[in-house]
């Protein structure tokens, strides 16, 4: 586990959501604290297709569907990659995860970060994604010190194993590292399988759906003339999009809303 700034220190604790110091908030990063759709979901899933050819020696179609299939059956394509093709974990999320100009890209809502600012609690990053692309997300964005440590896929390992989210062991282990109970973790994510399985070893969960189906319209960092939603894709009439399951004890559109969690 990785920490941006120096351990033992905390955000800001003027005002927020009355809470203890013993609260520990377990952060998702694409597409809970940024708009991933926009900014890396697309050059992730090519490279990643790319990576799956060449190294195979399959065809596309057949590396988007294994890539799919993976995603479905274990919670990441690199899970089945290692476990059914003997792909080295640490170069294919080096060759997948380069992204240049990831930075330019990247935006966030202002809102947001100072609502983390506010929060009371120790705060860390929980994400599947690697260190290096997480520590640049982090930095670009501002919100490396507003955080007590970062927990990446390459620190999710149980003897030999990866053990990446959606394992509830995984979770089970993180609140031992942090030295809580699974119900002092509070995990806020956008996806539903993670929150399930920390559901099921006694975390709350919050949904974040700012960013669900590329719904953020917000502008670059660079301003309005700085480019579109290139993740954004238009929500089918007639259709809840957001129907809450049973594992979820709260769902939000701003991590505002955090502030009043009891």
């Amino acid at each position: 586990m990785t920490t941006p700034r120096p351990p033992g220190t905390s955000a800001d604790p003027s005002g927020g959501c009355r809470s203890s110091t013993r609260r520990v908030w377990l952060f998702d990063l694409d597409n809970t604290l940024h708009d991933a759709s926009h900014a890396a979901f697309g050059p992730t899933s090519v490279a990643m297709n790319d990576y799956m050819v060449g190294e195979l020696g399959i065809e596309p179609t057949e590396a988007s569907r294994l890539r799919d299939f993976y995603w479905s059956r274990y919670g990441a394509t690199l899970l089945g990659l290692v476990r059914h093709h003997g792909v080295k974990a640490a170069h294919f999320l080096a060759q997948t995860h380069r992204h240049p100009g990831l930075e330019d890209r990247l935006r966030m809502s202002h809102h947001d970060r100072a609502a983390l600012k506010r929060l009371h609690g120790r705060k860390y990053i929980v994400t599947n994604a690697p260190r290096d692309y997480t520590l640049r997300v982090l930095a670009a964005l501002r919100l490396a010190d507003l955080f007590d440590g970062v927990i990446s896929i390459e620190d999710m390992s149980m003897f030999g194993h990866l053990r990446p989210k959606p394992d509830a062991r995984m979770f089970r282990c993180i609140a031992a590292q942090l030295k809580v109970q699974p119900s002092s973790c509070i995990l806020v994510e956008d996806m539903r399988e993670n929150q399930k399985a920390a559901r099921r070893v006694g975390m709350r969960t919050v949904w974040m759906q700012r960013y669900l189906e590329g719904r953020f319209r917000g502008h670059l960092r660079g301003g309005a003339t700085s480019g579109f939603n290139a993740g954004f894709r238009p929500r089918e009439v007639g259709v809840h999009p957001c129907p809450s399951p049973r594992y979820v004890c709260a769902k939000i559109r701003s991590l505002q809303q955090l502030l009043t969690l009891g």
